[in-house]
């Protein structure tokens, strides 16, 4: 008997909303030999998809109503075991969404420029037990990536609760008054994380990557 390529065995689901982009990435996974079990347009609807199916591998779209990309991935592993892979899609290049994606525990980062062919060597990738980043990152980026994320580490939780209130443009006065602590007491949580982060001490650099890294604290 004829052995099944290991294609038709593994299930798909697909989270997109954008019609278009959905119809056209389900249409050629399919030509090319996947399952695909269910799609949704919507992050609540993927969350109830993906739990009630147990797909091989959900594909998301970082930017959907209800819930983003992370959330549903959250939200979907957070009361069950699953055997789902987890793999992100978009069209975002900078930085803060690909340590985000690090920083949330995704299998596989895409972007929706990515051919057929990186797309199918992705889904093979983390099915064997392996992180994916598309090759269209570069690796010198995925690196640095590595570096920013490490360094993020090293934050307090302090430190990154101020971190995410100066990304909303809050002055150290304003800061001090939410955490009911001495405005000086927040000038040397910034001297320290200043330090840490290795930046520049000139006064837009913590405000700059502040909301660079907006969403990680």
């Amino acid at each position: 008997m004829k052995k099944a390529s290991p294609k038709i065995s593994t299930t798909i689901v697909i989270a997109e909303d954008h019609p278009i982009m959905l119809k056209g990435l389900k249409q050629e996974l399919e030509q090319v030999g996947y399952q695909i079990i269910g799609t949704a347009e919507n992050g609540l609807e993927a969350v109830s998809i993906i739990t009630d199916l147990n797909p091989d591998i959900a594909l998301l779209d970082i930017e959907m109503p209800s819930l983003n990309g992370f959330e549903v991935m959250v939200k979907c592993t957070e009361n069950i075991d699953l055997k789902t892979c987890f793999i992100v899609m978009t069209y975002h290049k900078q930085k803060n969404f690909v340590l985000q994606a690090k920083n949330s525990g995704v299998h596989g980062y895409l972007l929706k420029e990515d051919s057929i062919e990186e797309i199918q060597h992705c889904i093979t990738t983390v099915l064997n037990g392996t992180i994916y980043y598309s090759k269209s990152l570069g690796a010198e980026f995925e690196t640095n990536v590595e570096n920013d994320l490490k360094k993020l580490t090293l934050l307090t939780p302090s430190e990154r609760k101020i971190i995410q209130l100066i990304a909303q443009d809050k002055n150290s006065t304003e800061i001090s008054d939410m955490l009911c602590v001495s405005p000086r007491t927040i000038q040397k949580h910034r001297t320290n994380i200043i330090e840490k982060l290795n930046l520049d001490p000139a006064a837009d650099n913590l405000i700059k990557w502040a909301k660079e890294f907006k969403g990680l604290g």
